[in-house]
């Protein structure tokens, strides 16, 4: 793990993750190592306490893929998603990426039992 993000780079890493995260929310965040916006929200992410999967879309194009047609949800980078029980349960995309905003969401998701 580094600064509490976790490298999913196959469908079988996601999965793990996924269930890793037991009843809570997990995290996942899809980055582009070649978008300055995307280095921008990298940074707010890497402020979070939880682990983060990381989905780098250069090399986990295929997951970036698996996301998008599981929770039918466009492609976009950088993009975050909470995940609870397989369902899409809040995102985030661009700008619209702080720390504070993601801390919230999963407070919310958490509370909701």
């Amino acid at each position: 793990m580094n600064n509490g993000f976790v490298e999913i780079d196959s469908r079988d890493a996601l999965e793990q993750f996924l269930a890793n995260a037991g009843g809570a929310g997990a995290i996942l965040f899809k980055h582009s190592n070649m978008c300055g916006i995307s280095t921008r929200a990298y940074a707010e992410i890497a402020k979070l306490k939880q682990p983060v999967g990381l989905i780098t879309v250069q090399k986990a194009r295929a997951v970036s893929d698996e996301i998008e047609k599981r929770w039918n949800i466009a492609h976009e980078t950088p993009q975050v998603l909470i995940i609870r029980d397989g369902k899409l349960i809040w995102d985030a995309s661009h700008f619209r990426i702080k720390a504070e905003a993601v801390e919230s969401a999963l407070g919310e998701v958490s509370g909701k039992q």
